[in-house]
């Protein structure tokens, strides 16, 4: 379905007297019925004032002469009927002249069409970078999604789409390491304000350097060479005889341990000089080392584990507990093994490698130390490294935005370049128009007089049976009209409906023409209930003249009138209460779908509203079509056959448009009607098929509407009219259409139906 045109005016919004926030979207013409009292008077002072009105793009109230009828403008110009503003308007004397402003009239429309064809583009450019600007900002947020959860107490303020990406923008990108930045925004805004101690180291081990680091690995045995020395080395045995003396000495009252036999007079000498001083020596050795090595590593352990009291935030100590552990479990097995040296000096034993495990903690703990001093030094200096952490960060998220803030910049770039050239033609549009409109002020003054205005005027008054007024040029007064009456003097108490009358007058010259003779502008017409207190007469030349500038401003539209040339008036308002005027310029209007609006305005409870008169087609269910809220009773009787679903209701409604129509308006009678349908059109009405017996459902059911509306007293009183309860309600309207026809009067029909001709 196609939309209703929009001409310079696009929305009116009302919000002044009984209105609030009432919108109408007006096409080229609009009519507007509503009684007094309703609101026609605030819509028309809304358009006067420019006051929430939309224009089209391009266009503002400056382009045009907003032409307003009402009482003001009444009051304003004939106030003094001896001193009116005379009307410029077009006389045919300069051909050339007039040649001229046509050709550039014409130019001019052409460069108008170019201006909005460089705005239609440059309104799209704008909406292309808007598109570039949102796909920059949804770039932006979804890249650095995870990258604002870590950062999120740095990025206060900027925590919406916009916001973040416009920051972006405006920042110099700079490379910095992830992690440091993440540790340090823990520790600034995650972390408490705590300064902590730093790792402790083992201290220096002397067990190294002691000689019974070495003995380890060697077999420490007696070089003695007594009977018994060799007796007991025989067995193998000095390891055990060293041990059971030092566990059972002085304790078994002088007999043997182990078979408790007495033992020899000289039995401790001669135990003694199996282990010589040597051997006395290096037991001793390894005994000092077996406790120095269990002290030092014990104090390794103790102080390596201390520093795992007080864990800094942030601080990942799982490698360095783990090493630890490893360490703890070497020490361990050391231990186990100097105990069996201890216990076994003849065993060789080698110990765990320590020493790189302290190697490696050592290590670790240097990096934990440069962590804890660091954050220590943050902890000192909070205020400027909250400052400088949160500087860091967004020059890192700048530099891992930097490529889509590039692309941005290039697409944003290219298109302003776009938007620049499009601009420097706009400039140059107006430019040329501006010289066009000199060109043409400078003609019309050649072309324009006042004079034309005064006998177009007169020629309307004495054409319409006013005799006693009628308009001269001022003498003396250059482009000024006073009001005269036939003896010359002037006319000064002219009747209500004459001075409205001739203000009328005046105000169809002016849309015609203008008060200046430089430039004659488009016209915005409103007129607000032009016929008060003006006789019929008056009210069909008023009416009349409203109609040719209906036509003039329907030249505007795709489908030219070829009743008035020109098409100056851009867009028409009228508002009436009065009913008859309404139907006399909207004749034939309501077909005029795409740029015509049908309005009424009611008020209830002293709130207004407008309601636009657009309903569902009759003719094509899809599409939609204008009605006139004004019409008389017999149009109204046709509308609402239009819209009737029900047999008994719609029977009323045809019988009083058949007798209206045919009987009160035709002439015809009854009779008349019964010898035309059913007599001489008998073989429309009923349907006959090959091997069937003929239908009369059609001609009784066209026998009983005529019927009913037959003056026939005959007819009428019998009593034995044909009524078919059952017929549908489809039947009753081809038979109503068939009697149109019957008695040749299907164009009535058609139009009454708003059916176009085949043709058209």
């Amino acid at each position: 379905m196609k939309p209703k045109m929009q001409s310079a005016i696009e929305k009116i919004t009302l919000n002044d007297a009984t209105f609030s926030g009432e919108e109408i979207n007006p096409s080229f013409i609009n009519f507007f019925y509503g009684k007094n009292g309703a609101g026609k008077s605030t819509i028309a002072r809304t358009l006067k004032d420019n006051k929430d009105v939309q224009w089209k793009n391009g266009k503002t109230v400056s382009d045009y002469d907003v032409l307003v009828y009402d009482t003001d403008f009444i009051n304003a110009n004939l106030a003094n009927y001896g001193n009116l503003a005379g009307v410029f308007t077009v006389c045919e004397t300069n051909i050339e002249a007039q040649k001229r402003i046509d050709e550039l009239s014409e130019l001019k429309k052409d460069k108008i069409e170019q201006y909005e064809s460089v705005l239609e583009n440059i309104i799209k450019k704008q909406e292309e970078k808007n598109a570039v600007l949102a796909e920059y900002q949804n770039d932006c947020w979804k890249q650095t999604e995870k990258i604002r959860i870590v950062f999120d107490p740095v990025i206060t303020g900027k925590k919406k789409k916009i916001l973040f990406a416009e920051e972006i923008l405006s920042l110099t990108p700079v490379e910095h390491d992830f992690s440091k930045l993440e540790s340090t925004v823990n520790t600034i805004f995650y972390g408490d304000d705590k300064r902590y101690e730093t790792y402790k180291k083992a201290k220096k081990v002397t067990y190294t350097s002691l000689p019974g680091c070495e003995l380890m690995g060697k077999s420490i045995a007696s070089s003695s060479e007594t009977p018994f020395a060799d007796f007991i080395k025989a067995l193998n045995a000095t390891d055990w005889v060293r041990q059971g003396h030092s566990h059972f000495a002085g304790k078994t009252d002088e007999k043997c341990p182990y078979c408790q036999q007495k033992l020899p007079a000289n039995f401790e000498q001669d135990i003694e000089a199996c282990f010589d001083a040597q051997y006395q020596e290096d037991i001793a050795e390894i005994t000092r080392f077996q406790s120095v090595y269990k002290n030092e590593t014990a104090d390794i352990l103790k102080v390596l584990q201390n520093n795992l009291n007080e864990i800094m935030p942030g601080l990942k100590t799982e490698d360095y507990q783990t090493k630890l552990k490893m360490l703890s479990d070497a020490i361990t097995i050391n231990v186990q093994r100097i105990d069996a040296k201890v216990k076994e000096p003849t065993s060789l034993v080698s110990l765990e490698d320590t020493d790189s495990l302290l190697f490696e903690i050592e290590a670790i703990i240097d990096k934990f130390n440069e962590q804890i001093n660091s954050r220590n030094a943050i902890i000192s200096d909070i205020k400027n490294q909250k400052i400088k952490c949160r500087t860091e960060v967004w020059e890192y998220i700048a530099y891992v935005l930097k490529d889509t803030v590039q692309k941005y910049r290039d697409d944003i770039t290219k298109i302003n370049m776009d938007i620049e050239g499009l601009n420097s033609q706009m400039k140059t549009l107006i430019a040329d128009g501006k010289k066009i409109n000199e060109e043409i002020s400078v003609l019309n003054k050649e072309l324009v007089s006042t004079e034309a205005a005064i006998e177009g005027i007169n020629h309307i008054i004495r054409t319409s049976g006013f005799q006693g007024f009628s308009l001269r040029a001022k003498a003396g007064v250059q482009n000024t009209y006073e009001v005269i009456r036939p003896d010359g003097s002037i006319a000064d108490k002219l009747s209500e409906g004459e001075r409205n009358f001739i203000a009328f007058l005046y105000f169809y010259h002016l849309v015609k023409g203008s008060f200046s003779s430089e430039e004659v502008k488009e016209k915005i017409v409103i007129i607000d209930d032009p016929v008060s207190s003006m006789d019929s007469s008056a009210l069909f030349i008023v009416g009349s003249l409203v109609r040719m500038m209906i036509e003039v401003c329907y030249n505007n539209t795709d489908y030219r009138s070829p009743k008035v040339d020109g098409d100056y008036i851009k867009q028409l308002f009228v508002l009436t209460h009065n009913v008859y005027f309404h139907k006399e310029i909207t004749r034939h209007q309501e077909k005029r779908y795409h740029s015509v609006n049908f309005y009424i305005i009611r008020k209830t409870d002293n709130v207004s509203s407008v309601s636009l008169c657009v309903r569902q087609s009759q003719r094509i269910p899809t599409e939609s079509e204008n009605y006139n809220p004004i019409q008389n009773s017999y149009a109204a009787l046709w509308d609402e056959y239009k819209e009737l679903k029900t047999v008994n209701t719609l029977t009323n409604v045809i019988r009083r448009i058949l007798e209206y129509y045919f009987i009160q308006l035709c002439g015809y009678e009854g009779n008349d009607l019964q010898k035309c349908v059913l007599e001489e059109n008998k073989d429309k009405f009923i349907d006959e098929e090959d091997g069937k017996k003929p239908n009369y459902d059609r001609y009784n059911l066209a026998s009983a509407l005529i019927s009913y509306i037959d003056d026939s007293p005959a007819v009428i009183s019998d009593g034995l009219n044909f009524i078919e309860d059952g017929t549908d309600i489809e039947q009753y309207k081809t038979v109503f259409r068939l009697i149109f026809e019957a008695m040749h009067q299907e164009q009535h029909y058609k139009m009454m139906m708003n059916i176009e001709d085949e043709e058209q």
